[in-house]
């Protein structure tokens, strides 16, 4: 049932991990209640909308912060300006998803200082954030993150284009970069959140180091990374099933659903 002091929420995008995060919210998020969304095909949102139990306004991108305490954004990267101005200029909250679009915007967490704003990142398809987090209050030696996904989840990536590497047939794991995580935000940018947001948890997107594989032999989108620090060393893998968009896993929706649980939970776990 929902109460008055519920969180608003308004979701841009809707997408595969959009619709998941809305089904979520109208199934019953503890303290959220879903009451905004936009996207860039209206009909289609509509028609998705309307098999929906909540009632959900359907806004233009610039509108979610007038309906909404907290926008979830679930757009393509470079929408993120658009719909991150108007929340920010609002005080309001943003959960990102794009996050590698927000290190050429880094202008709006300054604006973030001076409105009350907050940009929250998620931990999407990356274990570890908190470990890495806490590590970074003290000293950090390395970060090096090896991904490997199937070669459908990269295809039309910037950096394959430019490149002209072609992976429709790839027979056996192919290395396609090595560098930073920085390097990677350009040239993948609809794939390598995860390497963004490990990078700004630890010793940010120039240091941490990036290899990234083409592998026909795995089904699920796989990441390992690897921290060395002055409190503890690890290493962690994660195999993500893809979603019914191959880029991203479905675990990703589910990390944004279980931030906003905690948003109004009475008992929160992990920092």
């Amino acid at each position: 049932m929902n109460s008055k002091s519920d969180l608003r929420i308004g979701i841009a995008g809707l997408g595969a991990i959009g619709q998941q995060v809305a089904r979520a919210l109208d199934q019953g998020v503890p303290g959220c209640r879903l009451v905004a969304a936009s996207a860039r095909n209206q009909d289609k949102a509509a028609s998705f909308l309307s098999t929906l139990d909540s009632k959900v306004a359907l806004v233009k991108v610039e509108q979610l912060a007038d309906y909404a305490d907290i926008v979830v954004e679930c757009a393509p990267a470079e929408l993120l300006p658009a719909i991150l101005k108007p929340v920010i200029g609002a005080g309001k909250k943003a959960v990102v998803l794009s996050i590698g679009a927000l290190l050429e915007h880094m202008d709006l967490v300054d604006r973030c200082r001076e409105t009350g704003a907050q940009i929250m990142v998620p931990t999407g398809a990356l274990i570890g954030l908190d470990a890495v987090s806490a590590a970074a209050e003290g000293t950090i030696h390395s970060v090096r993150m090896i991904s490997r996904k199937p070669p459908k989840g990269l295809q039309g990536a910037p950096f394959l284009v430019e490149n002209n590497i072609d992976i429709s047939d790839l027979k056996e794991p192919l290395t396609l970069y090595e560098g930073s995580a920085r390097g990677a935000a350009k040239g993948f940018p609809a794939n390598l959140n995860v390497a963004i947001a490990l990078s700004l948890a630890g010793i940010g997107p120039d240091r941490t180091e990036l290899q990234v594989w083409a592998d026909p032999r795995v089904t699920r989108n796989t990441h390992t990374i690897e921290v060395d620090s002055d409190s503890a060393s690890f290493t962690m893998t994660i195999e993500n099933i893809p979603s019914e968009n191959p880029k991203t896993g479905r675990i990703t929706a589910k990390s944004v659903i279980a931030l906003l649980r905690k948003m109004s939970a009475p008992l929160r776990v992990g920092t």
